[in-house]
């Protein structure tokens, strides 16, 4: 099961290790089995089955295609849900909500753009629908401040594991996760994050780069640990 987080190195300002890259691109989540799916659908016929046949199946409301639907864009989706939730429980609710509005909207697909590009934009507003839910308030900080205090720094990043790293991004707070996610990962511009989150763009840019810091002062400290861990087992 593929889960996809593609960054956009550029916007981070530091380098994340190549191996973490891949792993954002990987099998990340392969303890997944959707095995009650090819109860009605064989392997071979979901293999078989295209995304405009889907997408009529889905419409004409027949359950073999919703099925067959949900298992090929599930993994994916969940990757994206994993990235605005703290824990794998929440991202798999976000994961059936985001999916019964994807079912429930899918007769408006009109076919223009990408389905898959559809599909994640329901998860992400589902997202945001949840975040919004909860009131988070956002902090400034005086943005000139941050970038001299960021120091940009890629020989300490190769040696962290890739589930360590996932694990800092997710124990971000819940407001710099939620725009460190929207700008660096989803690529929106700090002035329509504003107007998603109705904060001012000069917030977003502050609180992308508190985000941006307090990333890369974990990924130092994790590695830190892990190679004093190391040390001691050897």
């Amino acid at each position: 099961m593929i889960i996809y987080f593609p960054f956009d190195i550029r916007r981070l300002k530091f380098v994340l290790p190549i191996g973490f890259i891949l792993f954002l691109l990987s099998d990340a989540t392969s303890d997944i089995h959707f095995a009650s799916i090819h109860q009605q659908l064989s392997y071979n016929t979901y293999l078989a089955v295209t995304e405009a046949e889907l997408i009529a199946g889905c419409k004409a409301g027949k359950r073999d295609l919703q099925k067959a639907l949900y298992t090929r864009f599930s993994a994916k989706m969940l990757g994206v849900c994993l990235r605005y939730t703290k824990n794998r429980d929440e991202a798999e609710d976000l994961l059936q909500e985001g999916f019964i509005k994807v079912f429930h909207n899918i007769e408006h697909f009109s076919a223009s753009g990408s389905f898959e590009g559809w599909i994640r934009k329901i998860m992400v507003n589902t997202a945001l629908e949840s975040i919004r839910r909860r009131k988070i308030e956002f902090s400034t900080t005086d943005i000139q401040q941050l970038e001299d205090d960021y120091e940009a720094d890629a020989n300490v990043l190769s040696r962290l594991g890739h589930q360590e790293l996932l694990i800092m991004i997710q124990s971000l707070s819940p407001g710099y996760q939620l725009i460190f996610n929207l700008y660096a990962v989803e690529g929106y511009q700090h002035k329509e994050i504003a107007a998603m989150l109705n904060i001012s763009e000069g917030t977003s840019k502050s609180q992308f780069a508190r985000a941006r810091l307090i990333l890369q002062d974990k990924i130092k400290n994790g590695l830190i640990q892990k190679l004093s861990s190391e040390h001691g087992r050897g």
